[in-house]
Parts: structure tokens; C-alpha cells; sequence
């Protein structure tokens, strides 16, 4: 066995502990512990505890509360609970099973049959914790390599457009600041932190279809006519063509919210967007976000076929209504959120 491996035994009758000692001590380490609230400080403070021998009646904090506490800490994933009875009753015993207790160890203890049991359990949680390691790191690796082939994707726009490369990095920024205030500010569109962290992510291959665009159009200096201006709206959906050929290699949520990016942050809030024409709520939060984002990016960014307006002259163009309407809410969050941008 591996002395590495702590054994922490918790019963406020002397005898008890120094049985179950007296088991275990040739193979593990032995702490103890006479109450629920030493149990408790122990299994928090030391990362080497493989299993807990708890006796369930204590007083003060009983051996429940410990359980209670290790769920509350997460420990009780990682660490198996054995509880010490002699007759308690099954409605406590069910809820100590309830509160993650693996097994019962019941008195007067039987010596081999406690070691082998009990170190059965701890090579078992030792090789599913050391799994749980291992898929950690891997889950890891594959979110650096989705984040480094979106970024690879996004840089292609660059070789195509000047603007684009900073472009989409400040795409980026104003669409975490604007997603997590819109996700505060309104519990309909609240979103946990790790979906917000996929959408930007998402948002920086919003203008991925314009690879498919002609330069003569691209990147033409004065304004488009109303043929050249059809040909650009289609990089909407051109995106959305060249994400097909790789959803296979990208997180299904960022495939997801990169999707519907890209085809609809040109929808606008009164339907006269493109291409679907979609209105109100029919258009996604995140491509609402997005839409905000990339015009107001535009239009304080220098460009071929014009000169960068002002700050305070955007905010008057998007707030007039110049480019499109947006939904109210997000103005006034995009309000509130102007001096982080």
C-alpha cells in the first residue's frame, strides 16, 4: 500500500479511533479527528486525505454536517466517506448515502474484511480522480487549439482587408464588455461567464465570409453600388458556407454561436436587416451584440473609402438611427458601457 495516503478517522469516542487505527496504520496514514468541526478543518486543509472513516453521531457538528460541508467544497467527489454506526436508523444512514457516502462500516469492526474494503474504494477513486485529471488537461488542449484555429481563421481576413486584423480583435473586447453588462443588466438575456467566453470567441469570425468577396469591392475607396453593395451582403452567408466544412474540428458551442454570428450581425432590429430579415428578439442576443459592436467599431475606424468619425459622432449615428435600428435595451446598456469601450 501507499503510505502517501492519509486515512482520516472522525469519532468522539476515543476507543473507536484507536481501533480503527490500529487497521489501517500499517498501510496509511492515520489522522483523526474527535469532533465534526476538527473533521471539517482537516479534510480542507489537507490535500493527501484518501478516505474518511466518519461516525455520524457526534456532538456539536455531526458526522451530516461534515458531509454537508464536503458537498458544499466539492470534496465529496474526490474523496470516499465511510460511515461508522452500530444502530442507527436507516432514515440517517439513507442520508448519509444521499450526501455521498460510499459505504457503511458497521461495529463491531471485522478487521480484514475493513482493509480490504476500504482500500479497494481508495485505489478506485485514486484511478477515477487521476482520469478526471487527465480528460481536465485534454478538455484544455482542444480549447487552446479551437481558440488558435479561430484566431488563425480570423487572420485570414487580414491578408484580404487591412482594417480587419485589429478589427476583429476590438470585436472581441467590446463584445465581452457589452455581453457581460446586457447579461447583468436583463435576466432574459443572462448568460453564464463560459458561454460569454465561447461568444467571443464566435465574434471574431463574424466577417469570415468576406474572404469570398472581391478585392475590386473589398476594398474599393468610395461607396458601393447597389449591385457591388448586394455582392458584399452576401459575406453573410458565404461565412456560414466555409463554417460548414469544419464543424467536425470545433467546440459545438462555438460552431454554434459562430454560425449564427456570422449570417445575422447584419440583421437589424426592425427586420430591414439582411439576409433573413429578421426582427426584435428573432435576431440572437449575442448577434445583437455583435451588430452593435462591428458598427460601432466601423465607424471610429479609419477605413479605404472613408475617414474615422469621433466618438461622440458615432454614438449620435448609431442613437439616430443612421445605421439601422438596434434594440432599446442594448442602446442603453451600449450607453452605460461607453467608457469601458
Amino acid at each position: 500500500m501507499d503510505k502517501e495516503k492519509t486515512i482520516l478517522i472522525v469519532d468522539d469516542v476515543e476507543i473507536n479511533r484507536i481501533i480503527l487505527a490500529d487497521i489501517f496504520e500499517e498501510n496509511y496514514n492515520i489522522v483523526e479527528a474527535s469532533s465534526g468541526s476538527e473533521a471539517i478543518q482537516l479534510i480542507n486543509g489537507n490535500p493527501d486525505i484518501a478516505a474518511v472513516l466518519l461516525d455520524l453521531l457526534m456532538p456539536g457538528v455531526s458526522g451530516l454536517g461534515v458531509l454537508e460541508d464536503m458537498n458544499n467544497t466539492g470534496k465529496i467527489k474526490s474523496i470516499p466517506v465511510f460511515l461508522i454506526t452500530a444502530a442507527e436508523s436507516d432514515a440517517v444512514l439513507m442520508e448519509g448515502y444521499h450526501l455521498g457516502a460510499v459505504d457503511v462500516i458497521r461495529k463491531p469492526f471485522m478487521t480484514q474484511f475493513l482493509q480490504c474494503r476500504i482500500s479497494n474504494v481508495i485505489e478506485l477513486y485514486a484511478h477515477r480522480n487521476a482520469l478526471e485529471d487527465i480528460v481536465a488537461r485534454q478538455v484544455a488542449q482542444l480549447k487552446e487549439i479551437n481558440q488558435s484555429m479561430v484566431e488563425t481563421l480570423a487572420t485570414i481576413i487580414e491578408f484580404r482587408d487591412c482594417e480587419s486584423g485589429e478589427h476583429v480583435k476590438r470585436i472581441g473586447k467590446f463584445t465581452r464588455i457589452m455581453m457581460t453588462e446586457v447579461s447583468n443588466a436583463y435576466p432574459e438575456y443572462y448568460l453564464p461567464k463560459k458561454e460569454i467566453d465561447k461568444i467571443v470567441t464566435s465574434s471574431i469570425l463574424h466577417d469570415i465570409g468576406k474572404i469570398s468577396i472581391p478585392d475590386s469591392i473589398l476594398n474599393k475607396p468610395g461607396r458601393l453600388t447597389a449591385e457591388e453593395f448586394d455582392i458584399m451582403k452576401q459575406h453573410t452567408v458565404k461565412g456560414c458556407e466555409i463554417l460548414q466544412n469544419i464543424p467536425d474540428i470545433m467546440d459545438k458551442g462555438i460552431y454554434s454561436y459562430s454560425y449564427d454570428i456570422c449570417r445575422h450581425h447584419h440583421e437589424r432590429w426592425d427586420g430591414r436587416g439582411y439576409p433573413d430579415g429578421l426582427s426584435g428578439d428573432d435576431i440572437s442576443i449575442w448577434a445583437q451584440v455583435v451588430a452593435v459592436a462591428d458598427v460601432y467599431d466601423a465607424l471610429t475606424s479609419e477605413r479605404v473609402y472613408k475617414a474615422a468619425y469621433s466618438r461622440e459622432k458615432a454614438v449620435e449615428m448609431i442613437y439616430n438611427g443612421e445605421c439601422g435600428t438596434f434594440n432599446p435595451k442594448l442602446l442603453k446598456v451600449f450607453r452605460g458601457a461607453l467608457e469601458q469601450l
